[in-house]
């Protein structure tokens, strides 16, 4: 931490500075006395994570408190404490400060007076140079703030005498400390005694008003004395009325300053509080709010101070009567803060708006004992309008914090103002924009009315729909049967029994505003059944809302003489109705049954609906309850007649339609219904009732059958949320004037375009006429014009201008024409994929509750097709991409990878048979792969059904005796014998779509797709694999070879297809995989191309999964031709990497090439490493040598390795020696370095080797003696670590390689069982290693192992 220069005491280095610095500090303080610990605690102290520096405080006093008193740790602590007072960094200051307000309570023998002395001279204000000023002033005053957080300094008189001074001389310094250090001083004096408080109050507080009032924290400490010893300041200063006529202007002064002080801080001043609460308690409240605040800051037209002023409302709501409240709710100031909402539009202006509905929020929650100020202050805030609207929005949050009581109340001050609106009760205003530009006889008070009653309605909806009001069950039904009533009925003579009726209206309701009010009906009515899946459903009866408006309803319609609706019914929709309510008491009778209640639900829908559409609704109720009946009355018919027809009744078909017809209305609440009914009637549904929904899928279909669902658009109503008018704002008139000007020139400029774009030979001809007619274009008329042409005249002209404006006119207007053509075209277009995304809601419900019918077969060709035709537009709209997004989530997720699916494939196993083999083919058609993969997804859809369904035994025994005795192989075992599933039939297909996968160019199937089908279907996978072997070496292009290559190797690891090979028919699989390998890596290292190069790569990958494979399977093969051709390709890779072709792919091919070395027994040499890595040292830079890791040498500073002489003896001199039916001898074990890696060195087996080629070396103790003729065999390991032998035993072995190194890890071969012979070195470390090995084959080398034990207990 840096620290001033002038300063005594300068804070040590932090930790590792010293070094970087070179020069150590002379120790003047005696720092090296202390510990590191102890100086650590002060450099966690300023750190900014407040856990640190609570804990280093912690630390620091638990350290001081072990130490005795007056020692050097309590004196060092205290100087560098008060030092980081006054630091450079402005975030440490409050932390020092805090950490020395703790100390000094923690120690309470400290004096203050001493610690304000040393503070007072460390950051002497004298003697401080000029630019060390600002942390000596902010050092004083957090100095005096710990003394004041300690608590200790309103108990010692003489330091706060002396503090209080300070903090005066520092208050000189206003551009440093501002208001700090008299707000400092007034938090001081708030916390001292009476007492004191009257013997420091002269000292501090000037017995002069005009000193007072001259700025807001003498004004602040006034007040103060005001509430703490009015006796001693009414000695000091006399009587005082602060609100005098004189003084209130002062006031405003000096609460405007405090407002500008705290513009961005955004809080209320605490002067203007303590002014609010004087006021009160000497009775002077109106005098102030009318004079110092509405009259005084809102006439400055100063923004700080109306914010203050609101504020200042905000934090008195607490504190006043209800008359007091509707006093201030009714004056200037909340008539601007209301065109403050209005106007505060734009994203980046301030709005008070949130910060004054927490003050709202508080005042209600802390008074629900009081209704009366509850429902006052509510209603203050609602009458708040501008032109009739009101300014808080329809869904305000703080209502939740209402009393029952009060929210009752307020719902009937709602009820009477639609009914009967009182404008002079409201604070109306208009803003100046408004008051410039509208007119006044447009807006006069009807308009004001319907604003009005619009946001009445929906006010009263929003209360309903807020979970969190506390609302009775009396008071729903109450909003639902006015908004109903209101909606659909008149009063013709009141009366008692429908209190509806009784309501008058001063002024009557027009058209507009009854559209309002139903469809703010209908979404009360939709939020009430979302409540019923939330909460219990119904009422306290257990009946549904919609049953008791219905019942309200037929009271309403018996009461003609009483009221009578807007849209008057026929005997034949009174008819209907009169059914529905029969039909209702039917259902009554099975509302046990889900299916009944859902059908009471759609009735009871629809039967409201019949006051809203007569002649629509009447017909589907008739539809409906034929349907209602035939669906309760199927189980008795099916029961007393069981050879009646078999196709299910059509009363499916008919509801179908129905429910198609409803979701075509843009109504939430139709939608879910919907979605109710068909979930219970899904059951029941027919393939012909299937067509009807898949028909609207289907583009081509419904395009033809547009006469049959007609969609109905309510873009062009206003939502019900949109409570204002966006006429009634002048600023957005004005913008909206401005985008219109521009659009209407954008529509002159793509006019323009049009016209060049869009002239047909018509128009063109029709201007050539108008031309010649006036003669502009010249001709053979004229005669006696030979050389002075006369020009036209001005009748002439004007007529050809009048001539051409026509025509150009009518050519405006066809493209006009056109152009609303297209925009109608569009429009049907997003109504129509409207339409089919809530049609989906359909096929999303069968999928999930009936995954197992059979009609679900009938989805995938419809759903790929909707797939198909939305990725191939390139449309970007919002509607074309849901409808994508939600068939694709529907089709994979609830259909493809649902755990139930049909399971009775029935009569329609021929059917799934071609359907899977159109899949197939069609995604081997595709041109994009995602389309590919979804029809190949669904082809595994049909394998995955066909596999679950079971066949009729009597049916298929014929069938699997054929099959069986054509072929055998192919027919499932286990519990596929028994299904529908035959491999047989499958088999062509796949294989067609597999072939044409690795022989065509541009092929929309993937390896994953087959891989997916080979981990499903092991069977299936078990007849596809000949083609993929036979692809491996097939003339085709590299990259298939390399796609072949990949399938094998995902492939034959796993543990289901090695269930489905008998041992003979795996190890001939493998055998012909190997096979077709080898004869791939005769060309390694030739290719060219990026796709050869990738090939190599997949065959020496497959290769090695070939021997993994036989080490896990414990296989034996001939490995012969694999390792002689891996050999024979060495010294075409070492070349290749040494020249630096494809630096990355050829680092990766060697070690795969090594890789498989290894399992034949071979191990990379080390030359081979090094000329790996010796590209990759040439391309290092110098940066980043430069940039190497501390603390390792560099390669020129290592100590190399040197071979002992011995060794390289013993290396030249071994010779292979191969004898018919025996193993060469071991080449001798090579003496190590260091002792402590001999048994590291031998603990496991390694092959050494030379240049690729296997070195001499003793048998392993897996493999028998053999004789030449004799093919190399796979050995049985028996740990992880041995690796397999598979070296021809009759090939003469070259010799060891001098070069190869002391250090490598080697492991010699003993001699098997039945060959004699011992190695002609017998080394210490040699006799180790082979005691380590017959310890691990205490089977095959018991013998051996103890001649070593004895021989070496002999030694010892």
């Amino acid at each position: 931490m840096a620290e001033p220069a002038s300063m005594e005491v300068t804070e040590p280095l932090a930790p590792g500075e010293a070094q970087k610095s070179g020069v150590r500090p002379a120790d003047r303080h005696g720092l090296l006395k202390h510990s590191r610990e102890f100086l650590d605690f002060f450099w966690d102290i300023a750190k900014p994570q407040q856990e640190t520096r609570l804990e280093a405080t912690e630390k620091l006093l638990e350290y001081l408190r072990a130490k005795p008193k007056g020692s050097s740790e309590m004196k060092y602590a205290l100087k560098r404490l008060i030092t980081g007072l006054g630091g450079g960094r402005e975030a440490a200051r409050p932390c020092y400060s805090l950490a020395l307000a703790q100390l000094l309570q923690s120690f309470e023998d400290i004096p203050l007076g001493s610690i304000l002395q040393q503070i007072q001279e460390k950051h002497d204000l004298q003697k401080v140079k000029k630019g060390m000023m600002r942390p000596a002033l902010f050092g004083n005053l957090f100095g005096v703030l710990a003394l004041f957080q300690s608590g200790r300094l309103v108990k010692d008189s003489e330091a706060l005498m002396k503090s209080v001074k300070l903090l005066q001389a520092l208050g000189q310094h206003y551009n440093h400390l501002q208001e700090q250090p008299q707000k400092a001083l007034v938090d001081i004096l708030s916390q001292v005694p009476e007492a004191t408080l009257q013997e420091i109050l002269p000292k501090v507080l000037k017995p002069d008003l005009n000193s007072v009032l001259g700025s807001p924290e003498h004004l602040e400490l006034f007040l103060l004395a005001q509430q703490k010893v009015p006796e001693k300041l009414e000695k000091l200063m006399g009587p005082v009325n602060l609100f005098s006529d004189e003084n209130i202007p002062r006031l405003v002064t000096v609460l405007k300053t405090v407002a500008n002080s705290v513009k961005k801080e955004r809080k209320l001043p605490t002067v203007a509080l303590d002014l609010l609460r004087l006021a009160l308690q000497e009775d002077k409240f109106l005098r102030f709010w009318k004079e110092v605040v509405e009259q005084g800051l809102l006439k400055k037209q100063f923004w700080p101070a109306s914010y203050l002023c609101f504020r200042l409302l905000g934090a008195a709501l607490p504190l006043l009567s209800k008359e007091q409240l509707q006093l201030v709710m009714q004056g200037d100031l909340i008539r601007h803060y209301g065109e403050h909402m209005v106007t505060a539009k734009l994203p980046k202006q301030f709005k008070f708006a949130p910060e004054m509905n927490e003050y709202v929020g508080a005042f209600l929650e802390g008074c629900q004992d009081d209704p009366e100020r509850q429902l006052a202050l509510v209603v203050a805030f609602t009458s708040i309008t501008n032109q009739g609207l009101p300014v808080v929005p329809t869904f305000w949050r703080v209502v939740q914090f209402l009393s029952p009581t009060a929210v009752k109340g307020y719902v009937a001050w709602l009820r009477d103002m639609f009914l009967q609106p009182d404008l002079d009760s409201l604070v109306d205003f208009s803003t100046n924009n408004q008051k410039k530009t509208q007119d006044t006889s447009f807006h006069g008070p009807e308009r004001a009315v319907f604003r009005l009653r619009k946001w009445i309605i929906l006010r009263l909806v929003s209360i309903v729909d807020n979970l969190h009001v506390e609302k009775e069950e009396a008071l729903i039904e109450e909003v639902a049967r006015f908004c109903f009533f209101h909606s659909f009925f008149e009063t013709k003579k009141p009366t008692s029994q429908i209190p509806e009726s009784e309501q008058h209206f001063t002024l009557p309701l027009d058209g507009r505003t009854r559209e309002v009010v139903c469809s703010a009906f209908f979404s009360l009515l939709q939020t009430l059944s979302t409540q019923f899946r939330l909460a219990p459903e119904q009422t306290a009866d257990g009946r549904p809302w919609t049953y008791h408006l219905v019942q309200f309803a037929d009271v309403l319609l018996n009461h003609s003489r009483n009221v009578a609706p807007l849209t008057a019914f026929t005997a034949q929709q009174r008819q209907a109705w009169d059914r529905m309510l029969k039909t209702l008491k039917e259902l009554d009778t099975l509302s046990s049954e889900a299916k009944a209640t859902a059908f009471q639900h759609l009735l009871l829908l629809v039967g409201i609906h019949l006051f809203k559409s007569p002649a629509e609704s009447c017909d589907l109720l008739g539809d409906i309850q034929t349907c209602i009946k035939k669906s309760l009355g199927e189980k008795t018919r099916r029961t007393r007649s069981k050879a009646t027809n078999p196709q299910e009744p059509p009363w499916v078909e008919v509801l179908v339609e129905i429910l198609l017809s409803l979701l075509a209305q843009p109504s939430h609440l139709m939608r879910q219904v919907a979605r109710s009914v068909f979930g219970h009637v899904c059951s029941h549904l027919t393939l012909r009732a299937l067509q009807l929904i898949l028909d609207v899928l289907n583009p081509e279909e419904s395009q033809d059958e547009d006469d049959n669902v007609v969609v109905t658009d309510d873009s062009e109503e206003q939502p019900l949320g949109g409570a204002e008018d966006k006429s009634s704002d002048g600023e957005d008139s004005k913008g909206s004037k401005g985008s219109e000007s521009e659009e209407e020139s954008d529509d002159d400029d793509s006019d323009e375009e049009d016209r060049d774009g869009d002239v047909d030979q018509g128009f063109r001809e029709q201007l050539m006429a108008v031309l010649q007619a006036g003669k502009a274009l010249g001709g053979a008329d004229s005669e006696d014009d030979d050389d002075d042409e006369e020009e036209l005249g001005d009748e002439a002209m004007m007529a050809l201008d009048k001539s051409l404006a026509s025509l150009f006119a009518e050519q405006k207007l066809r493209i006009q024409a056109r152009k609303d053509e297209k925009n109608k075209l569009q429009k049907e277009k997003a109504l129509r994929r409207d339409f089919q995304i809530r049609v989906l809601d359909l096929i999303e419900v069968l999928v999930t509750k009936q995954p197992e019918n059979p009609l679900v077969l009938e989805l995938l060709e419809p759903l790929l097709l909707v797939i198909r035709r939305s990725m191939r537009s390139n449309s970007s709209a919002k509607q074309e991409q849901d409808l994508l997004h939600k068939t694709a989530r529907i089709f994979t997720h609830h259909l493809c990878r649902s755990r139930h699916y049909c399971r009775t494939a029935g009569d329609r196993v021929e059917t799934l048979y071609a359907r899977l083999e159109r899949l197939v083919q069609q995604a081997s058609q595709q041109a994009d792969s995602s389309v590919a993969l979804y029809h190949f997804n669904a082809s595994l859809y049909l394998l995955r059904v066909l596999r679950g369904s079971t066949v009729d035994k009597p049916a298929h025994k014929a069938q699997k005796k054929e099959k069986a005795s054509k072929d055998a192989s192919s027919q499932p075992q286990g519990p596929e014998a028994a299904s529908c599933l035959d491999l047989s039939l499958v088999t062509p297909i796949y294989s067609s779509a597999l072939s044409s996968f690795l022989t065509k160019r541009n092929s929309p199937l993937t390896v994953p797709m087959f891989l997916s089908l080979f981990s499903r279907h092991p069977m299936l996978c078990k007849n596809l694999l000949p083609i993929v072997v036979e692809h491996v070496t097939s003339h085709t292009r590299p990259r298939h070879q390399v796609q072949a290559c990949l399938l094998l190797q995902k492939t034959l690891p796993t543990r289901e297809l090695r269930v489905c090979f008998k041992d003979p028919e795996w190890k001939q699989l493998l055998g012909q995989t190997l096979g077709k390998v080898t004869e791939i890596l005769r060309t390694l290292g030739e290719a060219e191309t990026k796709s050869g190069h990738q090939k190599d790569l997949a065959a020496l990958e497959l290769l090695n999964t070939l021997f993994r494979n036989f080490h896990h399977e414990k296989l034996t093969m001939d490995l012969t031709a694999v390792l002689g051709v891996l050999q024979s390709q060495q010294p075409r890779l070492q070349q290749r990497l040494q020249q630096g072709e494809h630096s990355a792919g050829s680092s990766r091919l060697h070690d795969i090439y090594w890789q498989a070395m290894k399992f034949l027994g071979v191990q990379r040499p080390k030359s081979e490493k090094d000329t790996k890595e010796a590209p990759q040292a040439t391309q290092q830079s110098p940066v980043s040598m430069k940039r190497k890791k501390k603390g390792f040498l560099p390669e020129t500073k290592k100590r190399k390795k040197r071979k002992p002489e011995a060794t390289t003896q013993e290396v030249a001199a071994a010779k292979p020696e191969a004898t018919t039916g025996d193993q060469p001898p071991s080449a001798g074990k090579k003496k190590k370095k260091k002792k402590k890696n001999k048994m590291k060195k031998t603990k496991f087996p390694a092959q050494s080797q030379v240049n690729g080629t296997p070195a001499a070396k003793s048998p392993t103790p897996e493999l028998p003696a053999m004789s030449p003729s004799t093919p190399t065999k796979t050995p049985k390991p028996q740990k992880k670590t041995q690796k397999l032998s598979q070296v021809n035993e009759a090939t003469p072995l070259p010799h060891q390689s001098p070069e190869e190194p002391a250090a490598k890890k080697r492991q010699k071969k003993l001699p098997q069982k039945g060959v004699s012979g011992k190695s002609p070195q017998s080394a210490l470390p040699r006799k180790k290693a082979r005691l380590s090995l017959a310890s691990r084959s205490p089977s095959l080398l018991q013998s051996g192992a103890k001649k070593v034990q004895l021989r070496k207990a002999k030694k010892l």
